[in-house]
């Protein structure tokens, strides 16, 4: 019998997905997902909803969160699983890094502005409701307004890392970020290492407690998989992987449960936890 599809990467409205986190968990279980990850970017507000349902639908949801971090040249995003994210001082430090988000949209508005393409952040914060705000609500804004004719368009010509309108942010390493799901007891994944070409970085990860790559990832090539893969068996590293889903509308086209993550990477991940 079937055991049914793993997806170990996507988002609600929590942070910047389109469905909320009973839509998500319908959706997963009409792909046949049996294990879910949430991981809202910065947050952990859409889990206790989703875990709720889940079981209607025999479905285990892994608690986690995405956090994003920079590096010269680029953004590097880790990936949190199993964190003990009821404590206190972790989710004052996810309401800091919320915060910064909101002052971030602020500041690429005003860029945007001077580029002459006026949006205002109150239109930003109506989008995402109560979710986690961020560049991808921006494009929606973008296009509301008319600027560009997609998601997709607004990160190519204006919001990707070195775009004309997109800005710093209050800088968090990726080794603080790995730190920090070690602290909550969780196991920290290197997410999507193909978009962000810094595999230099990898050794250091793992030296501040780094446990996993995401391997198995619709924009990683099939010979990136492969090095991953090699990767992972050199430092001893769950290769996990997912959808990255961010729902409809949401400018990313990738289904739940797809690429096909083998069930071997959540066995092992479990297994990371009882390490971390």
């Amino acid at each position: 019998m079937s055991r049914g599809a793993v997806d170990l990467h996507s988002h609600t409205t929590a942070s910047d997905g389109t469905l909320s986190p009973r839509e998500l968990v319908l959706a997963a279980a009409r792909h046949g997902v049996t294990v879910l990850a949430v991981t809202d970017h910065d947050s952990t507000e859409g889990l206790a909803d989703a875990m709720a349902l889940a079981p209607t639908h025999r479905m285990t949801i892994v608690p986690g969160l995405e956090i994003n971090c920079d590096v010269e040249g680029a953004e590097i995003h880790v990936l949190g699983y199993f964190v003990e994210h009821e404590a206190a001082w972790f989710q004052e430090f996810l309401r800091s890094q919320r915060d910064e988000r909101v002052a971030r949209v602020h500041r690429i508005a005003k860029r945007l502005t001077e580029l002459g393409l006026p949006i205002e952040p109150a239109e930003v914060f109506a989008v995402c409701k109560e979710g986690s705000p961020g560049r991808p609500h921006v494009a929606q804004v973008m296009v509301q307004r008319g600027y560009v004719k997609s998601v997709r368009e607004a990160f190519d010509k204006y919001l990707k890392t070195g775009g004309a309108a997109n800005v710093p942010r209050r800088r968090l390493t990726p080794v603080q970020a790995v730190q920090v799901i070690r602290k909550a007891r969780g196991v920290p994944v290197f997410a999507h290492p193909g978009l962000a070409d810094r595999d230099a970085i990898i050794p250091e990860l793992v030296d501040a407690g780094l446990l996993g790559i995401e391997t198995y990832y619709a924009e990683h090539s099939a010979a990136q998989t492969s090095e991953y893969l090699d990767v992972c068996r050199r430092f001893d590293l769950v290769p996990t992987g997912g959808s990255d889903y961010h729902g409809p509308r949401s400018g990313r086209s990738n289904p739940l449960g797809s690429p096909a993550v083998p069930w071997l990477s959540w066995e092992q991940l479990q297994h990371a936890r009882e390490r971390a």
